[in-house]
């Protein structure tokens, strides 16, 4: 089985219609800033009825890559579970069982091999996370990986 159909039914398991989208591709079709810029388009196409009027974020995949910094598999599984599960805007308010998203995080993991290579946009610090924009959203998140020819990446957008 190809890697990519293989990916593809746990990032569907992660993204959902409320602000939370995924991707999967090659990784001979494009850098990971490309692949996560094209999803950053796809996700404010889907989302531009919410979007505050005027707001502007980076508007190429180099823009998008200076907003990105190299993470760890572990720390990769628990903010594609984090943002699976949990709403940036209105922190608190659940947007799926986390059980079900951490196994499905945790899957895409071990699909890229533990040699996968992980970034975000998101820094923890004392008491939650800040981040780096990707998109023209209020709050975004993103996860990607590269490993076993495949690239993934997980995104939510949300405006208050």
């Amino acid at each position: 089985m190809e890697i990519t159909a293989a990916l593809r039914p746990m990032l569907g398991s992660l993204a959902k219609p409320d602000g939370v989208f995924g991707r999967v591709g090659r990784a001979d079709a494009g850098t990971v800033e490309e692949h996560v810029y094209g999803l950053v388009l796809e996700a404010q196409e889907a989302w531009a009825p919410y979007a505050v009027a005027g707001a502007q974020g980076p508007t190429s995949p180099a823009e998008v890559g200076e907003a990105l910094k190299k993470t760890t598999e572990e720390q990769a599984v628990a903010l594609m579970t984090c943002l699976s599960a949990e709403d940036l805007v209105y922190p608190g308010r659940m947007r799926r069982d986390p059980e079900h998203a951490r196994r499905a995080a945790e899957r895409v993991v071990r699909l890229l091999g533990w040699d996968a290579v992980w970034w975000t946009n998101i820094e923890p610090f004392d008491g939650g996370h800040a981040w780096n924009p990707v998109s023209r959203h209020t709050f975004d998140g993103v996860v990607a990986g590269v490993g076993n020819g495949a690239v993934v990446a997980l995104l939510q957008v949300g405006d208050d």
